[in-house]
């Protein structure tokens, strides 16, 4: 890549060899633009996915940097564009994830801005971390039309998706970015996979952090196994620095005190008899059995000297299985002390076939990807489960990927020059960007020594460079617990807006029937954060309070160095921005009391309907037992009446003048038997009133034991629908009584219909009782009353049946609005992290799934 001082100035006056971006060159010739090749084609990539509005109508494209970096790193690898690129930690939506960035090529979109060939806009987000989008200026499309067509068809090879004109957007999906075209095409970036790099390292803890024990173990004699013909990197690297005799000491801060680090060393043993052993964060939930099998991938700690309460130093060996090819002997040095700064240090003897001098920073940054993960494995492993709470808590369920500093202390730096030239936009630069970040400042605090500041790290390269461990470790530990408060600072942000989000759910609660439930969880959940970070607080305060700052050194080289590290106002900085924070809590906390008094205030007015129905249905029972009680005594009456009159009739039929009494006949029968006798036709009425009496309560009874075989079934509902397909549903049944009643907050309708074919249900028609929120569109309840002794025995249902029957009918219609139903965009902060994690979960799960499927199939 060119250097940035060397480039030629932008041509601004050119002619026209076309009307828009869009449109192609007619000509393959190569004109002077005044950029590199990769300016050009960068410069391209930005007019295809920005656009300045032509009216006051339309709308403004910009293209964000986080798409604009995964497109570049798409060049890269279809060898379009001619960068490096190594991975740096970064944060999408916050999630920190590891992502292959090429600082060529942010240098490169950062020098098309000072040219004024694209314009920066910065816009805050819901992550509250400003985002920087870009657009095409009016210079930059003139200058566009000077980029012959082979340099255009090449950006085309990445950003179209391939036999088609039709632009790859790049899409966060929570893990990892996606390539998605409008048509539906979509294949996932691996910019998010970090390559790995064969290495063999020692232990390594600074002398001033050491209180006496034996000294660390070297692996130099091993140094030879990393020197492999095989590696992971999908890229050419042009190495341009080199340093030698490299030391690394990654840093952060973790809240702790006195019990825990008494904790601590009981944990890894050290006040025991035999030191150390294996380490692993499983948890044993059989802690009372015999034996238990567990992963060969383990820790090795082995002490070498502690107090108590203060700290602990020890070794650790990291035996992790690596991918085939990859050779990684990796020895930590762990320092651990009471004020909670985590020191992870390791002295580098090989990578690659490089051993000990002559480090590129190009694999160092492979590297320390390594360093950064598994530092955080191994002291997981042997903190406190209350620690990692606090941990999760803080970096919102992604503690693993949490961000450290990096101090990177080396012997020598090849080229030698001095920190001003170091400082050059151009390769130096962008080459050390790779290790510590984007570079801030660089000092030469001796003829020989160099220290140059990044956003996460610091490189002092130099013969004296050692010599300055004790003010390079005091400013560590100064640092930890700066970074540790710009996080827990962004966790306050996401906090307020959890609760801000919360007090929406109050508001929407009348039209929302299942919103107390989730508003009681969230108000819990909140209140145990708020009691989290505020302990966390009272850790920050204790630290800083003990923390020592070292004197000024006594050499002009140190001075130097104490001056620039500005060790001396660091604590006070940190003293004042910890104390802001305590009144961010503190409002915190009252506006959890504001919401829990509202949430009290909802949960008494839900209560208060629910009492004021139950009144009301009371009265309604009340008024329905007392008609029926008098409705049953005259319908005996009535009954009994009835079977006389009818008795009575039948024999006036048979005896009226007009029968068969006049028959010659029935007068022999009659007169002797009738007439002749008193009390006999008396007695047959009689008779005949008890017969018939007797046939109409059998029939009653036969009726009302088969009305009395009603299943029914009551279902909670609760679910957000379409009300015009319930509608249209409704209209196919038998609809006989509705009621309405309308609220301030919702129209209630109550609507009862009957199935019209009873040979659907088992031959019975069952009635249904339907509730729903008109105005919200919710489905509140329904009941169903099913006859089942009306029914066949053979055919009819039983209450499951009727259940999937009838919510089969609801699903068949499409009536749920399963978007509106959902509410994860509602969700707590930790509660979206949980929903990436479980789908993690499960893609990883589909993918072991389908390689031993394919493994099966293969012969």
């Amino acid at each position: 890549m060119a250097d940035k001082k060397d480039d030629p100035p932008v041509g601004e006056d050119s002619e026209e060899e076309s009307s828009g971006s869009e449109t192609e060159s007619d000509s393959d010739e190569e004109e002077d633009t005044g950029l590199t090749e990769n300016q050009n084609r960068l410069l391209y990539v930005c007019d295809l996915y920005s656009k300045k509005a032509e009216s006051a109508e339309d709308s403004d494209q910009w293209v964000r940097k986080p798409a604009l970096v995964v497109l570049i790193y798409e060049g890269i690898v279809s060898n379009v564009l001619d960068f490096d690129y190594a991975p740096q930690s970064d944060l999408i939506e916050n999630r920190r994830v590891w992502l292959n960035i090429s600082q060529e090529g942010k240098s490169d979109i950062e020098f098309l801005r000072e040219e004024e060939l694209l314009s920066g806009l910065q816009i805050s987000s819901r992550s509250y971390k400003p985002i920087t989008c870009y657009q095409i200026t009016a210079k930059g499309k003139e200058l566009v039309k000077r980029v012959n067509r082979k340099e255009k068809e090449a950006v085309h090879e990445f950003v179209y998706m391939r036999g088609s004109r039709e632009l790859l957007r790049a899409v966060w999906d929570g893990n990892s970015y996606w390539l998605e075209s409008a048509s539906g095409y979509r294949r996932k970036s691996t910019i998010t996979d970090t390559e790995d790099v064969s290495y063999v390292s020692s232990a390594y803890v600074p002398q001033c952090l050491r209180y006496g024990g034996r000294p660390t173990l070297s692996n130099a004699h091993r140094a030879h196994e990393s020197a492999v013909n095989t590696n992971q990197i999908r890229d050419e690297l042009d190495e341009v620095i080199t340093l030698n005799s490299v030391s690394i000491i990654v840093a952060e801060y973790i809240p702790f005190g006195a019990n825990q680090i008494v904790q601590l060393n009981n944990n890894v043993g050290s006040t025991e008899r035999v030191q150390g052993g294996f380490i692993s964060p499983a948890v044993d939930d059989d802690s009372g059995g015999t034996s238990m099998e567990m992963s060969p991938e383990l820790t090795s700690v082995d002490i070498l000297d502690y107090t108590l309460t203060n700290h602990i130093n020890f070794e650790a060996e990291i035996r992790f299985q690596e991918d085939h090819g990859v050779i990684q002997v990796e020895t930590f040095g762990v320092s651990l002390n009471a004020e909670g700064t985590c020191f992870y240090g390791m002295q580098v003897e090989a990578v690659m076939d490089r051993i000990k001098d002559n480090i590129s920073l190009d694999h160092l940054a492979r590297l320390l990807v390594d360093v950064q993960q598994d530092s955080s494995a191994i002291v997981d492993s042997i903190i406190s489960q209350y620690q990692r709470d606090l941990m999760q808590l803080i970096f919102l369920g992604d503690a693993s990927n949490r961000n450290k500093v990096n101090l990177i202390i080396a012997n020598e730096i090849t080229p030698h020059l001095t920190a001003e030239e170091y400082m050059d936009k151009g390769e130096y630069e962008n080459e050390l960007k790779q290790v510590i970040g984007d570079t801030k400042a660089a000092y030469d605090i001796s003829e020989h020594d160099t220290l140059i500041f990044g956003a996460y790290g610091l490189l002092v390269c130099g013969p004296n460079s050692r010599h300055h461990e004790p003010l390079l470790c005091a400013y560590l530990q100064f640092i930890t617990i700066d970074i540790f408060v710009q996080n827990y600072f962004a966790r306050m942000w996401i906090l307020s807006d959890d609760m801000a989000t919360t007090n929406k759910i109050i508001d929407m609660s009348e039209s929302d029937p299942t919103s107390l439930g989730r508003i009681r969880y969230r108000i819990c959940k909140l209140a145990r954060d708020i009691i989290q970070l505020d302990e966390i607080l009272g850790y920050l305060l204790e630290a800083l309070e003990i923390i020592e700052i070292p004197p000024e050194p006594p050499e002009q080289a140190g001075r130097s160095l104490y001056e620039r590290l500005e060790i001396s106002g660091m604590r006070s900085q940190l003293v004042r921005r910890t104390t802001d924070l305590k009144k961010n809590i503190a409002g915190s906390q009252r506006y959890l009391d504001v919401l829990r008094e509202r949430a009290h205030v909802v949960s008494e007015g839900k209560m208060f309907s629910l009492n004021e129905n139950l009144e009301s249905n009371s009265k309604k029972l009340c008024m329905l037992q007392e008609n029926n009680s008098d409705t049953a005594q005259s319908m005996q009456i009535l009954q009994f009446m009835f079977a006389g009159m009818l008795a009575f009739d039948l024999l006036d039929r048979l005896t009226g003048n007009w029968t068969v009494m006049n028959a010659k006949w029935m007068e022999s029968f009659v007169t002797p038997l009738v007439q002749q006798n008193p009390l006999v036709w008396f007695g047959i009425s009689i008779f005949m009133w008890i017969l018939v009496g007797f046939t109409v309560m059998k029939v009653f009874t036969w009726q009302k034991f088969k009305s009395q075989g009603v299943t029914t079934i009551r279902i909670r509902m609760n679910k957000r629908i379409f009300v015009e397909k319930l509608r249209a549903l409704l209209a196919q049944k038998a609809r006989s009584y509705e009621e309405r009643r309308y609220e301030e907050e919702k129209d209630i309708v109550k609507l009862t219909y009957e199935e019209r074919d009873p040979k659907d249900w088992g031959g019975d028609r069952p009635r249904v009782v339907i509730e729903y929120d008109e105005r919200n569109q919710y489905l509140l309840d329904v009941t169903m009353s099913y006859n089942r002794r009306a029914a066949s025995k053979t055919l009819g249902f039983n209450a499951e049946e009727l259940r999937e029957k009838l919510l089969g009918q609801f699903e068949h219609a499409g009536i749920y609005d399963h978007e509106g139903e959902d509410h994860s965009s509602f969700d707590l902060a930790v509660d979206k992290r949980a929903a990436i994690e479980l789908q993690i979960e499960a893609e990883e799960a589909a993918g072991e799934a389908e390689e031993e499927a394919a493994g099966e199939a293969a012969p």
